[in-house]
């Protein structure tokens, strides 16, 4: 089978055999349901904050999200406050209702505000000050003494915790040890990647996704996607959801953010 519009075969992922992971076997109905869409919003704060003021306003992109059938907004409150701003996740709560995604550094104040804001979950991720943006996934493995009792308070305070981590079975055995909820497997090597090394970046991303199932983790996928190379993601079964912001945003400018947002629903919902 190969995805519509692309050369890529759509993945079946192969077991792989983990000393301290359950291998997945058969895929259950269940996983095969619709692929939800997470918008990330930040770059329209991004614009906002470029002049200063309060336009364009993330809320409002927030709202159209969710009126063209996004299934939740994520949200990246970074320590410079180079988009998102504090006030804005209590006003994007106010204003839809929209699951709220925090993504946040491993910090004492972030987790604060997360507890204070109680989002729907909490996506950890690594953040460098000198960074445009995530420039890879979290070390779960190497952190996980700094990363425990974050993610204990934040599963106590009933918030779903996910991990921004690269597809690689290291990294979600830690994740499985932490107790998250989440894995967010980071696809900008699948992204920048041509020919065969995309087919190999796609097959760990499968592979992956699979064996996070078969150990009781929820899989989602971002970082990189467009309307081109979206769709055999996409189509990898065990997936739950697609995160994506900064090309929506930038399409946006050309075609209105609804337009983007629906053609990239339709592309995710043509292969599922």
């Amino acid at each position: 089978m190969t995805c519509q519009r692309h050369s890529l075969p759509c993945p079946s992922p192969s077991p792989e055999a983990e000393s301290k992971l359950s291998t997945p076997s058969s895929t259950p109905a269940s996983i095969r349901s619709s692929l939800r869409l997470g918008v990330n919003i930040d770059h329209v704060a991004t614009i906002r904050n470029a002049r200063g003021g309060d336009h364009p306003d993330p809320v409002r992109a927030a709202q159209i999200v969710a009126s063209v059938g996004g299934d939740g907004i994520t949200a990246h409150l970074r320590e410079d406050r180079r988009h998102i701003r504090d006030d804005d996740l209590r006003r994007i709560q106010d204003a839809t209702d929209l699951p709220l995604n925090l993504e946040m550094a491993a910090t004492d104040e972030m987790l604060t505000i997360a507890l204070r804001h109680q989002p729907h979950a909490a996506c950890i991720v690594p953040e460098n000050r000198e960074e445009r943006t995530t420039e890879g996934g979290l070390d779960a493995a190497g952190q996980h003494n700094r990363l425990a009792p974050i993610v204990s308070q934040l599963k106590d305070a009933n918030i779903r915790v996910s991990l921004f981590v690269e597809a690689d079975a290291r990294q979600l055995e830690a994740a499985m040890r932490l107790g998250a909820d989440i894995v967010e497997f980071h696809t900008g090597e699948y992204a920048h990647a041509v020919g065969e090394a995309r087919a190999v970046e796609l097959k760990r991303i499968a592979d992956m996704s699979a064996l996070a199932v078969k150990n009781g983790i929820e899989p989602h996928a971002g970082h990189g996607l467009t309307y081109e190379n979206v769709q055999p993601v996409a189509a990898i079964p065990q997936l739950a959801e697609l995160n994506i912001g900064h090309y929506l945003i930038g399409e946006a400018v050309f075609i209105g953010l609804e337009n983007a947002v629906r053609k990239m629903r339709d592309l995710m919902d043509d292969v599922r």
